[in-house]
């Protein structure tokens, strides 16, 4: 099942304040008076599907316009895949999209009942419809879009190698940012490994452990203060053991202190359960403070005063904090920028080769474009000469009968995204003219009808299910506006059409005629879009050819028209 668009609800856009639109699958045209509000149906639609938001088309007197459109889809398809992508919702096979746009030019967008980003509504909309207005003309001048209309005409064929390409684009361009900023930079990498080596020979020769200056700053405080530390550890032996060169008597150390307590309490020990447990920690605390004399001595014995051994430690201590000021807040922290230097500079010191390497890649890169482009090309050619002869064909049938478009395929001056191929359209209006680019070899009609005519040559390549034209019998008349609305009719074949159109022969090809009519107050009002019977058709056929509805001869003509159509059309 191939999407369409079921039905658009429009409010406050323009001249609409309030719109709805009920489609057909096949091709349906929107006639009406001049400004009765058919282009605003295009730009709602143009909305719905992405288009830029544009604040000073808000219907004066509203806060914002709303475009809401509910599309028939395949549940199992890619649309309906798309959308669940994005976390929205196709229910019974139903898609809603809708857009507003305030006053202030805020626009927001929401995908199967999710507010999404309008960028989405863009790509959604490639597999979608295709909406061709007056700018939509203007973008087919440019080289980008018509390059992508010969690709796109060209196919499957040009898929894979194209593909191919665009990913040896995508390593070509990155290797060539490298290597231009490994050469660009060679001078400042240089310099760089330079302070490294430095800095890590200093480390190197240094030789510092981790925790290595918390133990010379403890080491430096004993050796500064031997001589106080020793003279304590002295002064406490002697009051916990004793003086032994002191006369007995003087004798008040604690030991002695302590065991005449303990011999006090032991005396009547036997009396009182409390006072043996007290006997026993008086015992204890003797041993204990007894051990403690004996390590204040050997300290004491150990402590010297070491001038030569305080000026090392003080020199060692003066390199080590040199480190610190410079690589880091300990020691630690100088190891581990040492390791990363290391490890920087060895990278540095590769960059040489790794310039070898990516020099090699990039030749190889560059041989692979050159044969992927090549195909490209040969691809593109082909395509362009059948583009060109089934374009020119649709031209003669639109009543352009000597205008022949070529499609010119030149090499470009180096490797682009898509390949090395620049492509312009041309047409020459007549056998005795140059062949001149779009711009300058069609009149705004007849770039109308090369617009109709690539749409209709892409219905049998890769049709999109949805067309929107805006005005596309723009200039023409007559017999040229019968071909394109046999065109048109065609198109809806295999697609579903929408034209906005002032030409009742493009009009009578139609399946569905919805026409346009303001209220009084100058506005389009819900009743205002009307689907119109053969009869209602007639009528308004008529307004279009004589001015007047009722006009028997423009009734009479209009029937004609119709009559054509569906013989033409069956």
């Amino acid at each position: 099942m191939r999407p369409r668009v079921e039905e658009v609800r429009i409010q406050g856009l323009g001249v609409i304040d309030e719109a709805v639109l009920v489609l057909s699958p096949g091709f349906t045209v929107l006639t009406g008076e001049t400004g009765a509000g058919k282009t605003m149906v295009v730009t709602g639609l143009g909305l719905l599907f992405g288009g830029r938001a544009d604040p000073a088309r808000v219907r004066p007197g509203s806060d914002k316009a709303t475009v809401e459109g509910t599309l028939v889809v395949d549940p199992a398809g890619r649309v309906a895949q798309q959308v669940q992508d994005v976390g929205g919702q196709v229910e019974d096979g139903e898609l809603i999209i809708s857009r507003t746009v305030s006053a202030e030019g805020r626009s927001r967008a929401w995908l199967g009942g999710r507010s999404v980003p309008v960028g989405t509504l863009t790509y959604l909309a490639e597999d979608l419809v295709a909406v061709h207005g007056q700018m939509d003309q203007q973008r087919l001048l440019q080289p980008g879009r018509q390059r992508a209309a010969l690709d796109r005409y060209a196919g499957e064929e040009l898929v894979k190698p194209l593909r191919s390409y665009e990913q040896a684009y995508k390593r070509h361009r990155q290797v060539t940012d490298q290597l231009a900023e490994l050469t660009a930079r060679a001078r400042e990498r240089a310099q760089e490994a330079d302070l490294l080596r430095f800095g890590l020979q200093e480390v190197e020769q240094a030789e510092p452990r981790q925790g290595e200056e918390t133990e010379l700053r403890e080491e430096e405080g004993r050796l500064a203060h031997a001589d106080s530390l020793r003279s304590a550890a002295e002064t406490a032996h002697v009051a916990l053991l004793g003086d032994p060169m002191s006369v007995e008597g003087e004798m008040q150390d604690a030991v002695t202190l302590v065991g005449r307590a303990r011999a006090a309490v032991e005396a009547v020990r036997d009396f009182d359960p409390a006072l043996a447990g007290i006997a026993d920690r008086l015992a204890e605390a003797g041993y204990l403070i007894s051990d403690v004399a004996t390590e204040l001595a050997a300290y004491a014995e150990s402590v010297e005063a070491d001038p030569a051994r305080l000026a090392a430690v003080q020199e060692r201590q003066a390199v080590l904090n040199h480190l610190l000021r410079k690589y880091g807040e300990d020691t630690g922290v100088v190891l581990a920028w040492a390791e990363q230097a290391a490890s920087r500079v060895a990278e540095l010191e590769g960059d040489d080769e790794r310039i070898g390497e990516l020099t090699r890649e990039h030749e190889e890169l560059t041989r692979r474009l050159t044969d992927l482009a090549a195909e490209l090309t040969r691809v593109r050619t082909v395509a362009a000469e059948r583009f060109g002869q089934d374009v020119t064909e649709e031209l003669t049938a639109l009543a352009m009968p000597h205008a022949r478009v070529t499609v010119v395929i030149t090499p470009a001056a180096e490797f682009g995204p898509h390949g090395i191929d620049e492509v312009e359209l041309r047409m020459a209006p007549h056998p005795a003219s140059p062949a001149l680019p779009l711009n300058k070899g069609a009149s705004g009609g007849e770039l109308s009808r090369v617009m109709l005519a690539i749409e209709v040559v892409f219905a049998g390549a890769d049709p999109v299910p949805t067309f929107v034209f805006d005005e596309v019998d723009a200039g023409v008349g007559g017999k040229a506006a019968v071909e394109i609305g046999r065109r048109l009719a065609r198109l809806a074949r295999t697609a579903q059409v929408i034209v906005v159109t002032h030409l009742p022969q493009v009009a009578a090809f139609a399946d569905q005629h919805l026409v346009v009519e303001k209220a009084s107050d100058g506005s389009v009002v819900r009743s205002g879009v009307v689907a119109l019977d053969r009869d209602g058709r007639a009528r308004e056929l008529s307004r279009m050819l004589a001015g007047l509805e009722d006009s028997e001869l423009g009734r009479a003509h209009a029937q004609e028209l119709l009559s054509i159509a569906a013989a033409d059309k069956a």
